[in-house]
Protein backbone atom coordinates (compact mmCIF):
# COMPACT_ATOMS: atom_id res chain seq x y z
CA UNK A 1 0.00 0.00 0.00
CA UNK A 2 1.76 3.04 -0.91
CA UNK A 3 1.33 6.37 1.57
CA UNK A 4 2.39 9.70 1.90
CA UNK A 5 5.78 10.38 3.50
CA UNK A 6 5.70 12.41 6.32
CA UNK A 7 6.92 15.66 7.66
CA UNK A 8 9.96 13.88 9.13
CA UNK A 9 11.08 11.74 6.22
CA UNK A 10 10.79 15.20 3.76
CA UNK A 11 14.35 15.64 5.68
CA UNK A 12 15.38 18.35 2.65
CA UNK A 13 16.96 21.98 2.15
CA UNK A 14 15.01 22.68 -0.47
CA UNK A 15 12.03 24.69 1.64
CA UNK A 16 8.86 22.47 0.72
CA UNK A 17 6.35 22.79 4.25
CA UNK A 18 4.87 20.05 5.73
CA UNK A 19 1.62 21.14 4.70
CA UNK A 20 2.09 20.59 1.02
CA UNK A 21 3.80 17.36 1.50
CA UNK A 22 0.02 16.39 3.59
CA UNK A 23 -1.73 17.50 0.65
CA UNK A 24 0.63 15.17 -1.87
CA UNK A 25 -1.27 12.26 -3.75
CA UNK A 26 0.07 9.16 -3.18
CA UNK A 27 2.82 7.80 -5.48
CA UNK A 28 4.90 5.10 -6.25
CA UNK A 29 8.54 7.07 -6.06
CA UNK A 30 9.18 10.20 -5.59
CA UNK A 31 7.31 13.36 -7.70
CA UNK A 32 8.83 16.17 -9.59
CA UNK A 33 7.55 20.33 -8.32
CA UNK A 34 7.88 23.60 -9.89
CA UNK A 35 9.82 25.73 -7.62
CA UNK A 36 7.81 28.85 -7.50
CA UNK A 37 9.06 30.57 -4.31
CA UNK A 38 11.64 33.67 -5.00
CA UNK A 39 14.26 32.35 -3.52
CA UNK A 40 13.81 29.29 -5.52
CA UNK A 41 13.61 31.55 -8.20
CA UNK A 42 16.82 33.16 -7.83
CA UNK A 43 18.58 29.66 -7.99
CA UNK A 44 17.09 27.94 -10.75
CA UNK A 45 18.94 26.73 -13.79
CA UNK A 46 16.79 28.58 -15.88
CA UNK A 47 15.24 31.78 -15.73
CA UNK A 48 13.93 34.24 -17.29
CA UNK A 49 16.66 36.61 -17.42
CA UNK A 50 18.33 33.71 -19.57
CA UNK A 51 15.16 32.79 -21.46
CA UNK A 52 15.96 29.33 -23.77
CA UNK A 53 15.95 29.63 -27.75
CA UNK A 54 12.81 31.04 -28.88
CA UNK A 55 10.29 28.08 -29.47
CA UNK A 56 7.39 29.02 -32.03
CA UNK A 57 5.11 26.36 -30.65
CA UNK A 58 5.17 23.74 -28.63
CA UNK A 59 2.18 22.05 -26.77
CA UNK A 60 2.70 19.42 -23.72
CA UNK A 61 0.95 16.82 -26.31
CA UNK A 62 3.88 16.44 -28.41
CA UNK A 63 6.11 15.34 -25.92
CA UNK A 64 7.14 11.63 -25.51
CA UNK A 65 7.82 9.48 -22.36
CA UNK A 66 11.30 7.84 -21.58
CA UNK A 67 11.91 4.40 -21.13
CA UNK A 68 11.42 3.78 -17.14
CA UNK A 69 14.09 3.66 -14.74
CA UNK A 70 12.83 -0.09 -13.88
CA UNK A 71 14.03 -0.53 -17.79
CA UNK A 72 17.36 0.63 -17.69
CA UNK A 73 18.16 -0.40 -14.34
CA UNK A 74 16.61 -4.57 -14.66
CA UNK A 75 17.59 -6.13 -11.42
CA UNK A 76 15.76 -3.82 -9.17
CA UNK A 77 12.08 -4.10 -9.22
CA UNK A 78 11.47 -3.76 -5.27
CA UNK A 79 13.15 0.07 -5.63
CA UNK A 80 9.33 1.55 -6.12
CA UNK A 81 8.13 -0.58 -2.83
CA UNK A 82 10.81 1.38 -0.32
CA UNK A 83 11.52 4.66 -1.55
CA UNK A 84 9.22 7.20 -0.30
CA UNK A 85 8.00 10.38 -2.13
CA UNK A 86 10.48 12.99 -3.04
CA UNK A 87 8.49 16.33 -3.53
CA UNK A 88 4.53 16.84 -3.66
CA UNK A 89 3.08 16.93 -7.03
CA UNK A 90 3.15 20.11 -9.21
CA UNK A 91 0.09 22.08 -8.69
CA UNK A 92 -0.31 25.27 -9.95
CA UNK A 93 -1.95 28.45 -8.23
CA UNK A 94 -4.97 29.75 -10.57
CA UNK A 95 -7.44 32.69 -10.26
CA UNK A 96 -10.42 33.02 -11.48
CA UNK A 97 -9.00 34.77 -15.13
CA UNK A 98 -6.87 32.02 -15.63
CA UNK A 99 -9.82 29.21 -15.37
CA UNK A 100 -12.81 30.83 -16.46
CA UNK A 101 -13.40 30.19 -20.00
CA UNK A 102 -12.24 26.71 -19.96
CA UNK A 103 -15.18 25.96 -22.47
CA UNK A 104 -13.57 28.81 -24.95
CA UNK A 105 -12.52 28.11 -28.33
CA UNK A 106 -8.56 29.32 -29.08
CA UNK A 107 -9.00 33.21 -30.26
CA UNK A 108 -6.75 35.34 -31.84
CA UNK A 109 -5.46 32.91 -34.58
CA UNK A 110 -4.58 29.34 -34.12
CA UNK A 111 -0.89 29.52 -32.66
CA UNK A 112 -2.24 30.98 -29.40
CA UNK A 113 -3.63 27.87 -27.07
CA UNK A 114 -4.34 26.18 -24.02
CA UNK A 115 -0.02 25.17 -23.11
CA UNK A 116 1.15 26.55 -26.06
CA UNK A 117 4.87 27.54 -25.16
CA UNK A 118 5.51 31.20 -27.48
CA UNK A 119 8.10 33.90 -27.77
CA UNK A 120 6.70 37.45 -27.18
CA UNK A 121 7.50 41.10 -26.74
CA UNK A 122 6.50 43.06 -23.60
CA UNK A 123 4.94 46.41 -24.27
CA UNK A 124 3.94 47.16 -21.26
CA UNK A 125 4.97 46.76 -17.62
CA UNK A 126 2.86 47.53 -14.09
CA UNK A 127 3.27 46.78 -10.31
CA UNK A 128 -0.23 44.34 -11.41
CA UNK A 129 0.63 43.12 -14.49
CA UNK A 130 3.07 42.89 -17.72
CA UNK A 131 1.35 42.60 -21.22
CA UNK A 132 3.41 41.17 -24.08
CA UNK A 133 2.99 41.03 -27.68
CA UNK A 134 2.50 37.76 -29.51
CA UNK A 135 2.57 38.71 -32.87
CA UNK A 136 -0.24 39.41 -35.99
CA UNK A 137 -1.79 41.38 -33.56
CA UNK A 138 -2.74 39.17 -30.48
CA UNK A 139 -1.43 40.00 -27.08
CA UNK A 140 -1.33 38.67 -23.53
CA UNK A 141 -1.35 39.46 -19.94
CA UNK A 142 1.08 37.93 -17.43
CA UNK A 143 -1.34 38.68 -13.82
CA UNK A 144 -0.41 40.08 -10.60
CA UNK A 145 -0.40 36.74 -8.81
CA UNK A 146 1.87 35.30 -11.29
CA UNK A 147 4.24 38.16 -10.46
CA UNK A 148 4.05 37.67 -6.76
CA UNK A 149 5.76 34.31 -7.56
CA UNK A 150 8.57 35.63 -9.57
CA UNK A 151 11.61 36.79 -7.92
CA UNK A 152 12.54 40.58 -7.61
CA UNK A 153 15.30 40.50 -10.18
CA UNK A 154 13.28 38.41 -12.67
CA UNK A 155 10.68 41.30 -12.68
CA UNK A 156 13.14 43.94 -12.99
CA UNK A 157 14.91 42.65 -16.10
CA UNK A 158 11.05 43.48 -17.29
CA UNK A 159 11.23 45.81 -20.17
CA UNK A 160 9.73 46.68 -22.83
CA UNK A 161 10.65 45.68 -26.25
CA UNK A 162 12.46 42.91 -24.29
CA UNK A 163 11.28 39.18 -25.58
CA UNK A 164 9.99 36.99 -23.54
CA UNK A 165 8.89 33.36 -23.51
CA UNK A 166 5.59 32.91 -22.17
CA UNK A 167 2.76 29.68 -21.62
CA UNK A 168 -0.68 30.32 -22.48
CA UNK A 169 -2.74 29.38 -19.72
CA UNK A 170 -5.48 30.44 -21.07
CA UNK A 171 -6.61 31.66 -24.57
CA UNK A 172 -9.58 33.65 -23.68
CA UNK A 173 -10.82 34.27 -19.98
CA UNK A 174 -13.87 35.80 -19.08
CA UNK A 175 -13.18 39.26 -20.25
CA UNK A 176 -11.40 37.98 -23.69
CA UNK A 177 -7.92 37.97 -22.15
CA UNK A 178 -4.89 35.95 -23.16
CA UNK A 179 -3.77 35.24 -19.56
CA UNK A 180 0.29 34.00 -19.57
CA UNK A 181 3.13 32.75 -17.36
CA UNK A 182 6.53 32.75 -17.07
CA UNK A 183 7.21 30.16 -14.64
CA UNK A 184 4.77 27.74 -16.45
CA UNK A 185 6.98 28.24 -19.66
CA UNK A 186 10.62 27.89 -17.64
CA UNK A 187 9.18 24.25 -16.08
CA UNK A 188 7.65 23.80 -19.49
CA UNK A 189 11.06 24.05 -21.20
CA UNK A 190 12.67 21.87 -18.53
CA UNK A 191 10.49 19.11 -19.14
CA UNK A 192 11.56 19.38 -22.83
CA UNK A 193 15.24 19.40 -21.41
CA UNK A 194 14.59 16.71 -19.60
CA UNK A 195 13.02 14.43 -22.13
CA UNK A 196 16.24 15.46 -24.72
CA UNK A 197 18.50 14.61 -21.95
CA UNK A 198 16.68 10.87 -21.44
CA UNK A 199 16.37 10.41 -25.20
CA UNK A 200 19.93 11.11 -25.87
CA UNK A 201 21.42 9.50 -22.79
CA UNK A 202 23.70 13.00 -22.35
CA UNK A 203 24.93 13.28 -18.96
CA UNK A 204 23.59 16.20 -16.73
CA UNK A 205 25.12 17.70 -13.93
CA UNK A 206 23.85 19.52 -11.13
CA UNK A 207 23.68 20.18 -7.34
CA UNK A 208 21.94 17.92 -4.72
CA UNK A 209 19.35 20.01 -3.43
CA UNK A 210 17.89 17.68 -0.66
CA UNK A 211 17.10 14.52 0.24
CA UNK A 212 14.69 11.88 2.01
CA UNK A 213 14.62 8.16 2.82
CA UNK A 214 14.97 7.21 -0.31
CA UNK A 215 17.36 9.01 -1.78
CA UNK A 216 18.89 11.93 -3.44
CA UNK A 217 17.18 14.95 -4.58
CA UNK A 218 18.69 17.23 -7.57
CA UNK A 219 17.46 20.57 -8.87
CA UNK A 220 17.21 20.33 -12.46
CA UNK A 221 16.64 23.69 -14.19
CA UNK A 222 12.95 24.41 -11.73
CA UNK A 223 12.13 20.69 -11.19
CA UNK A 224 13.54 18.43 -8.58
CA UNK A 225 14.69 14.87 -9.86
CA UNK A 226 14.93 12.27 -8.15
CA UNK A 227 18.06 9.71 -7.87
CA UNK A 228 17.00 6.57 -5.69
CA UNK A 229 19.61 5.22 -3.75
CA UNK A 230 20.28 2.42 -5.66
CA UNK A 231 21.21 4.26 -8.46
CA UNK A 232 24.11 6.70 -6.73
CA UNK A 233 27.16 6.23 -7.48
CA UNK A 234 29.51 3.50 -5.51
CA UNK A 235 31.88 5.77 -4.37
CA UNK A 236 28.83 8.20 -2.83
CA UNK A 237 27.34 5.48 -1.47
CA UNK A 238 31.40 4.26 0.47
CA UNK A 239 30.50 7.71 2.24
CA UNK A 240 27.15 7.07 3.52
CA UNK A 241 27.41 6.49 7.07
CA UNK A 242 24.98 5.98 9.81
CA UNK A 243 20.85 5.01 9.94
CA UNK A 244 18.91 8.20 9.58
CA UNK A 245 18.38 9.92 6.26
CA UNK A 246 20.50 12.97 7.93
CA UNK A 247 23.20 10.98 9.08
CA UNK A 248 23.52 9.13 5.39
CA UNK A 249 22.70 12.11 2.72
CA UNK A 250 22.73 15.60 5.35
CA UNK A 251 26.49 16.48 4.17
CA UNK A 252 26.00 16.11 0.58
CA UNK A 253 23.72 19.10 0.22
CA UNK A 254 25.20 21.18 -2.51
CA UNK A 255 27.74 18.58 -3.92
CA UNK A 256 28.10 18.95 -7.34
CA UNK A 257 26.45 15.62 -8.79
CA UNK A 258 26.56 14.03 -12.62
CA UNK A 259 23.29 12.12 -13.44
CA UNK A 260 21.61 10.37 -16.45
CA UNK A 261 18.05 10.81 -17.06
CA UNK A 262 15.98 7.46 -16.79
CA UNK A 263 12.57 8.34 -16.61
CA UNK A 264 10.00 10.98 -17.44
CA UNK A 265 6.94 10.95 -16.57
CA UNK A 266 5.11 14.22 -16.69
CA UNK A 267 1.45 12.67 -16.16
CA UNK A 268 2.93 11.72 -13.10
CA UNK A 269 5.24 14.27 -12.31
CA UNK A 270 7.99 11.77 -12.13
CA UNK A 271 11.91 12.78 -13.21
CA UNK A 272 13.63 9.89 -12.20
CA UNK A 273 18.03 10.03 -12.09
CA UNK A 274 20.95 7.67 -11.79
CA UNK A 275 24.16 8.73 -10.60
CA UNK A 276 25.19 4.85 -11.58
CA UNK A 277 24.48 4.79 -15.15
CA UNK A 278 26.34 8.30 -15.44
CA UNK A 279 28.96 7.85 -13.69
CA UNK A 280 30.41 4.16 -15.49
CA UNK A 281 30.05 6.55 -18.75
CA UNK A 282 31.96 9.43 -17.22
CA UNK A 283 34.34 6.70 -15.28
CA UNK A 284 35.33 5.07 -19.56
CA UNK A 285 35.50 8.29 -20.60
CA UNK A 286 38.03 9.63 -18.37
CA UNK A 287 40.22 6.18 -18.51
CA UNK A 288 40.46 6.75 -22.17
CA UNK A 289 41.98 10.10 -21.59
CA UNK A 290 43.80 9.03 -18.27
CA UNK A 291 45.60 6.13 -20.53
CA UNK A 292 46.54 8.40 -22.62
CA UNK A 293 47.94 10.38 -20.21
CA UNK A 294 49.35 7.46 -18.28
CA UNK A 295 53.27 6.41 -18.70
CA UNK A 296 54.94 3.12 -16.99
CA UNK A 297 57.29 3.63 -13.96
CA UNK A 298 54.95 7.08 -13.07
CA UNK A 299 53.89 7.31 -9.32
CA UNK A 300 50.79 8.78 -8.73
CA UNK A 301 48.13 9.44 -5.11
CA UNK A 302 45.34 7.66 -5.49
CA UNK A 303 41.82 6.96 -3.17
CA UNK A 304 41.19 3.22 -2.51
CA UNK A 305 37.49 2.83 -3.82
CA UNK A 306 36.39 -0.84 -3.91
CA UNK A 307 37.93 -4.51 -2.65
CA UNK A 308 37.71 -7.34 -4.21
CA UNK A 309 39.41 -10.70 -3.73
CA UNK A 310 41.69 -10.45 -6.28
CA UNK A 311 43.20 -6.62 -5.47
CA UNK A 312 42.07 -3.43 -4.96
CA UNK A 313 40.64 -0.68 -7.27
CA UNK A 314 42.03 2.73 -6.84
CA UNK A 315 40.94 6.31 -8.41
CA UNK A 316 44.11 7.83 -10.03
CA UNK A 317 42.50 11.00 -11.26
CA UNK A 318 38.48 10.52 -12.16
CA UNK A 319 39.71 6.77 -13.45
CA UNK A 320 39.97 3.25 -11.89
CA UNK A 321 43.01 0.93 -11.93
CA UNK A 322 43.51 -2.90 -10.27
CA UNK A 323 45.63 -2.85 -7.33
CA UNK A 324 46.69 -7.34 -7.83
CA UNK A 325 46.62 -8.87 -4.62
CA UNK A 326 49.98 -9.78 -5.23
CA UNK A 327 50.92 -5.97 -5.74
CA UNK A 328 49.61 -4.64 -2.63
CA UNK A 329 52.10 -5.57 0.09
CA UNK A 330 55.86 -7.50 0.40
CA UNK A 331 53.70 -9.34 3.36
CA UNK A 332 51.37 -12.26 2.45
CA UNK A 333 47.67 -11.80 2.75
CA UNK A 334 44.32 -13.55 1.83
CA UNK A 335 42.48 -10.40 0.91
CA UNK A 336 43.21 -6.55 0.33
CA UNK A 337 41.14 -5.64 3.44
CA UNK A 338 43.59 -7.25 5.46
CA UNK A 339 45.58 -4.31 4.55
CA UNK A 340 43.73 -1.86 3.08
CA UNK A 341 39.72 0.11 3.44
CA UNK A 342 37.97 1.60 1.08
CA UNK A 343 38.80 5.68 0.91
CA UNK A 344 42.23 5.28 2.15
CA UNK A 345 44.86 7.51 0.27
CA UNK A 346 47.43 5.43 -1.31
CA UNK A 347 50.70 6.05 -3.00
CA UNK A 348 50.61 3.87 -6.49
CA UNK A 349 53.05 3.10 -8.79
CA UNK A 350 52.15 2.51 -12.65
CA UNK A 351 53.28 -1.04 -14.22
CA UNK A 352 50.92 -1.35 -17.15
CA UNK A 353 48.74 0.06 -19.18
CA UNK A 354 46.67 -1.64 -21.59
CA UNK A 355 44.66 0.74 -24.19
CA UNK A 356 42.99 -1.63 -26.28
CA UNK A 357 41.56 -3.42 -23.23
CA UNK A 358 41.40 -0.23 -21.18
CA UNK A 359 42.94 -1.62 -18.60
CA UNK A 360 45.55 0.17 -15.47
CA UNK A 361 48.00 -1.83 -13.62
CA UNK A 362 48.91 -0.22 -10.42
CA UNK A 363 51.65 -1.45 -7.62
CA UNK A 364 51.76 -0.31 -3.87
CA UNK A 365 54.24 -2.16 -2.70
CA UNK A 366 56.60 -1.10 -5.13
CA UNK A 367 56.69 2.44 -3.57
CA UNK A 368 58.16 0.07 -0.60
CA UNK A 369 61.58 -0.96 0.17
CA UNK A 370 61.65 -4.40 -0.95
CA UNK A 371 62.48 -6.32 2.37
CA UNK A 372 64.19 -9.24 0.29
CA UNK A 373 67.19 -6.93 -0.48
CA UNK A 374 67.63 -8.05 2.77
CA UNK A 375 66.84 -11.40 3.01
CA UNK A 376 69.46 -11.84 0.13
CA UNK A 377 72.51 -9.68 2.23
CA UNK A 378 71.58 -10.70 5.67
CA UNK A 379 70.44 -15.14 5.55
CA UNK A 380 72.14 -17.72 4.19
CA UNK A 381 71.05 -21.19 4.03
CA UNK A 382 70.96 -23.26 7.10
CA UNK A 383 70.74 -20.50 9.45
CA UNK A 384 68.69 -20.99 12.45
CA UNK A 385 65.71 -17.81 12.54
CA UNK A 386 63.18 -17.04 14.45
CA UNK A 387 59.52 -17.15 12.85
CA UNK A 388 56.03 -17.47 14.22
CA UNK A 389 53.17 -19.49 12.49
CA UNK A 390 50.89 -17.51 10.68
CA UNK A 391 48.54 -20.27 8.38
CA UNK A 392 48.04 -23.66 8.21
CA UNK A 393 47.61 -25.33 5.23
CA UNK A 394 47.03 -29.24 3.79
CA UNK A 395 50.77 -29.05 2.60
CA UNK A 396 52.44 -26.92 5.50
CA UNK A 397 52.72 -24.28 7.06
CA UNK A 398 53.64 -20.41 6.88
CA UNK A 399 55.85 -18.66 9.58
CA UNK A 400 57.13 -14.90 9.42
CA UNK A 401 60.38 -14.27 10.30
CA UNK A 402 60.54 -12.57 13.59
CA UNK A 403 63.88 -10.57 12.36
CA UNK A 404 62.05 -9.52 8.85
CA UNK A 405 58.42 -9.09 9.94
CA UNK A 406 57.62 -8.81 5.88
CA UNK A 407 59.00 -11.79 4.87
CA UNK A 408 57.23 -15.46 4.86
CA UNK A 409 58.36 -18.78 4.49
CA UNK A 410 56.75 -22.06 4.21
CA UNK A 411 57.55 -24.86 6.18
CA UNK A 412 56.57 -27.93 4.30
CA UNK A 413 54.35 -30.85 5.88
CA UNK A 414 57.70 -32.97 5.02
CA UNK A 415 59.90 -30.40 7.20
CA UNK A 416 57.60 -30.50 10.16
CA UNK A 417 59.01 -33.89 11.36
CA UNK A 418 60.67 -36.55 10.88
CA UNK A 419 57.72 -38.76 11.41
CA UNK A 420 54.42 -38.62 8.53
CA UNK A 421 51.98 -35.93 9.60
CA UNK A 422 48.65 -35.91 7.82
CA UNK A 423 48.21 -31.66 8.73
CA UNK A 424 50.70 -29.75 9.88
CA UNK A 425 47.91 -28.86 12.65
CA UNK A 426 49.73 -32.47 14.70
CA UNK A 427 52.76 -30.49 15.47
CA UNK A 428 52.02 -26.45 15.11
CA UNK A 429 49.83 -24.36 15.93
CA UNK A 430 49.10 -20.82 14.17
CA UNK A 431 50.53 -18.43 16.28
CA UNK A 432 53.39 -20.26 17.78
CA UNK A 433 56.68 -19.12 17.66
CA UNK A 434 59.17 -21.69 16.56
CA UNK A 435 63.20 -21.96 15.92
CA UNK A 436 63.49 -22.69 12.07
CA UNK A 437 66.10 -23.35 9.96
CA UNK A 438 66.48 -21.93 6.55
CA UNK A 439 66.90 -24.92 4.12
CA UNK A 440 66.21 -22.86 0.34
CA UNK A 441 66.46 -19.28 -0.45
CA UNK A 442 64.92 -17.94 -4.33
CA UNK A 443 65.21 -14.53 -3.99
CA UNK A 444 63.91 -14.30 -7.58
CA UNK A 445 60.81 -16.07 -6.53
CA UNK A 446 60.64 -14.35 -3.41
CA UNK A 447 60.57 -17.96 -1.88
CA UNK A 448 61.62 -18.85 1.42
CA UNK A 449 61.92 -22.48 2.62
CA UNK A 450 61.87 -23.27 6.24
CA UNK A 451 62.62 -26.41 8.36
CA UNK A 452 61.41 -27.47 11.75
CA UNK A 453 62.72 -31.27 11.42
CA UNK A 454 66.31 -29.48 10.70
CA UNK A 455 66.87 -27.85 13.38
CA UNK A 456 68.64 -30.32 15.18
CA UNK A 457 69.95 -32.28 12.03
CA UNK A 458 73.32 -33.70 11.88
CA UNK A 459 73.61 -32.90 8.64
CA UNK A 460 73.90 -29.02 10.04
CA UNK A 461 75.73 -29.73 13.17
CA UNK A 462 79.13 -28.93 11.83
CA UNK A 463 78.02 -25.41 10.76
CA UNK A 464 75.94 -25.10 13.77
CA UNK A 465 79.29 -25.12 16.04
CA UNK A 466 80.88 -23.17 13.18
CA UNK A 467 78.36 -20.67 13.96
CA UNK A 468 78.43 -20.90 18.10
CA UNK A 469 82.02 -20.31 17.99
CA UNK A 470 82.01 -17.07 15.83
CA UNK A 471 79.38 -15.60 17.82
CA UNK A 472 81.33 -16.79 20.74
CA UNK A 473 84.81 -15.20 19.08
CA UNK A 474 82.27 -11.95 18.22
CA UNK A 475 81.25 -12.05 22.34
CA UNK A 476 84.41 -12.07 23.54
CA UNK A 477 85.82 -9.63 21.48
CA UNK A 478 83.19 -6.95 22.30
CA UNK A 479 83.97 -7.82 25.94
CA UNK A 480 87.20 -7.20 25.85
CA UNK A 481 86.75 -3.88 23.92
CA UNK A 482 84.51 -2.70 26.09
CA UNK A 483 86.97 -3.94 29.20
CA UNK A 484 90.18 -1.90 27.76
CA UNK A 485 87.78 0.97 27.55
CA UNK A 486 86.78 0.92 30.61
CA UNK A 487 90.41 0.41 32.16
CA UNK A 488 91.49 3.61 29.85
CA UNK A 489 88.52 5.85 31.22
CA UNK A 490 89.98 4.59 35.19
CA UNK A 491 93.71 5.68 34.14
Amino acid sequence: METNPSAEDQETNDGVTSAEVEETPAEEAPATITEETPAETADAGTSSEAAPAPVTEVTADETTPAETAEDETAGEETQEETVEEAAPETVAETTDDETAGDEAAPTQDGRIRRAALLEGTITSTSPTSVTVDLGEGAEGTIPARELERLGRSTIESFKEGEKILVFVVNPSNHEGKTILSVNRAIEEMDWQNAEKYSKEGTVYEGNIAGYNKGGLIVRFGRLRGFVPQSQIADARQARMKGKTPEERFGGMVNDEIFVKVMEVDRSRNRLILSERSASRERREERKKELIDELTVGETRQGRVVSLEDFGAFVDVGGAEGLVHLTEITWKHITHPRDVLSVGQTVNVEVISIDPQRKRIGLSIKRQEADPWDEVATTFQVGDLVQGTVTKLTKFGAFARLVEAEDIEGLIHISELSEQRVAHPREVVAEGEKLTLRIVKIDVKNRRLGLSLKAVNSAEWLDRDLQAFASNTDEAEDTNGNESTEDTEEDE
